[in-house]
């Protein structure tokens, strides 16, 4: 539990990311099975231990700390983590052994129920020091915020064994903590872990977002990016799966598209749903917020079955049968995509077709027009293009149409984590329901914690602090004073919130030092917006 300690405390003040990537590289190497195992699985947030959770760790500070010291120093720490691995009182008289291993933490906290929890983890607290005890906290409640990404990590594990990432995410999936297998075969001690005989989730190709390149039409191919969920549908050995773009299983959230992939084939695609009705430019799909009341649903009732069916609009062919068709050309598995659509039930499948345009900027034209509910913006691919996991440069485009853009004002502000801990940087704001000067209320309509540079997040910290009117736990409320420009990417109705409404994908685009609040739109600007 020290080296995993010193890993986090050093993560945490190192910026860089070929830091942090030496810094876990370097652990990997040193330290044994299981315990660089059980780091990676916490790193890369594939460690969960139920019975644990934040209102545990509060719960043993209140039986040993003054409740208003405990208040006053997680407001001016802002973590509870490290305000309670600084708080928590030594234990008398000492307890006797060494601090536990990464892998004895993962024993006990695995085998507690609730109801022994406290019990358990106030034993190991006791056997730590300050900085143990914070890694510990961080570990068992699965909130490390430090910076590292799963990408990052297995880029890390690359480094650290002189292998590629690529095979690094190829047989990553369909191993468990704390991946034997996996360090076995990095060590160069056993095979590669079987990939062909699970269905597993394979790494998704990524694309750069089009900035100033210059893109010559005749070499790329263009088709609608669609505003769904990206998924991968595996079918092996008899079972199909179907995977997020960060490889969670959501086949229980839409059992009727695993159940439409009858043989064995890798699909990549957008996951939507039908619309009110069927036809038109989006060939029936419905807006991003009726795909989302389906969203992380175990089970899924008849009555949504039928109110929102899914369906999967094809991008690319992965493996078709037991042929890998990855380091193939784009044309190619494209026309085997082709071959493939009729064998599928096209109740659940379609072909997401390309655009055809003769130059840039004709395509230009197109994406300008394309305002609607479940079109995104547009996908260059290279005719030429492997399917390759991540992004690659040169390869594949996103062209994301133009964000909406409405004025709202600041109603409340909580602070960050990891770096941003000290600063309020997570902004909810709101629209005028009717007319400011005759009485109207401000409802919040959304929620972003980026899109500023630091020198504004210094000022909007600064700002919330001289203009909190109350405090709601971790949450200022500000007065009504200062006015956001937000961008987003739609809106939605939305019976969750008391607007009615929801943005997708909100972040502050300018701060609005020259317009007064009261100038701020009105929910009808933003509702007439909706798709």
């Amino acid at each position: 539990m020290k080296t995993f300690a010193e890993l986090l405390d050093r993560l945490l003040l190192t910026p860089s990311r070929n830091g942090k990537l030496m810094l876990i590289a370097a652990y990997l190497r040193e330290t044994l099975d299981p315990d660089r195992g059980w780091a990676l699985a916490a790193l890369t947030g594939a460690v969960d231990f139920p019975a644990i959770k934040a209102s545990t760790v509060r719960s043993l500070m209140a039986d040993r700390v003054d409740p208003v010291l405990w208040t006053l120093s997680r407001d001016f720490v802002g973590d509870t983590a490290e305000t309670a691995s600084l708080l928590w009182p030594e234990p008398e008289p000492a307890p006797a052994g060494p601090p536990p291993t990464l892998s004895e933490v993962v024993t006990s906290l695995s085998q507690v129920t609730r109801a022994g929890a406290s019990q358990v983890l106030a034993g190991l607290l006791d056997r730590l020091d300050t900085p143990g005890r914070y890694a510990l906290i961080k570990f068992a409640t699965g909130a490390l915020r430090i910076g590292v990404s799963a990408r990052l990590a297995k880029v890390a594990f690359a480094q650290a064994f002189n292998v590629t990432v690529d095979d690094v995410g190829e047989y990553w999936h369909g191993q468990s903590p704390p991946y034997l297998p996996l360090f076995a075969w990095a060590n160069g001690t056993a095979p590669p872990p079987r990939t062909d005989l699970l269905p597993l989730f394979r790494p998704f190709m990524l694309a750069h977002p089009l900035e100033d390149e210059a893109i010559d039409l005749g070499d790329y191919v263009a088709e609608w990016k669609w505003d769904g969920i990206r998924v991968q549908l595996v079918h092996v050995g008899g079972e199909t799966r179907v995977y997020s773009r960060g490889g969670d299983e959501i086949s229980s959230s839409f059992p009727e598209i695993a159940a439409a992939l009858p043989f064995p084939a890798v699909l990549d695609g957008e996951l939507l749903v039908r619309g009110s009705h069927q036809g038109g430019e989006t060939g029936g799909a419905a807006s991003f917020n009726a795909l989302q009341q389906r969203l992380g649903r175990k089970t899924v009732s008849k009555a949504m079955l039928a109110e929102a069916p899914a369906f999967v609009r094809l991008y690319d062919l992965l493996i078709d049968g037991g042929e890998d068709l990855r380091e193939h050309p784009w044309t190619e598995r494209r026309i085997r995509l082709e071959a493939l659509i009729p064998r599928l039930d096209a109740e659940r499948f379609d072909l997401s077709e390309t655009i055809a345009a003769k130059d840039m900027e004709a395509l230009a034209e197109i994406r300008a027009g394309a305002r609607d509910a479940a079109i995104e913006g547009i996908m260059l691919k290279h005719r030429q293009s492997p399917y390759v996991a991540g992004r690659r440069a040169g390869l594949w485009y996103k062209w994301k149409r133009e964000p909406l853009l409405i004025d709202c004002v600041l109603m409340y502000a909580q602070r960050g984590s990891g770096k941003r801990s000290s600063f309020y940087s997570d902004f909810t704001f709101g629209c005028w329901n009717g007319d400011p000067d005759a009485g109207a209320e401000l409802l919040p309509v959304g929620k972003a914690y980026f899109g500023f540079t630091d020198e504004e997040l210094r000022f909007l910290d600064r700002h919330v602090r001289q203009h909190t009117v109350a405090k709601y736990g971790p949450v200022r409320e500000t007065d009504r004073s200062l006015v956001f420009e937000v961008a987003f990417d739609s809106v939605h109705l939305s019976k969750r919130h008391k607007s009615g409404l929801a943005m997708r994908f909100p972040r502050i685009h300018r701060i609005r030092h020259d317009k007064p609040a009261h100038e701020a739109n009105r929910l009808e600007a933003l509702r007439a917006l909706v798709t």
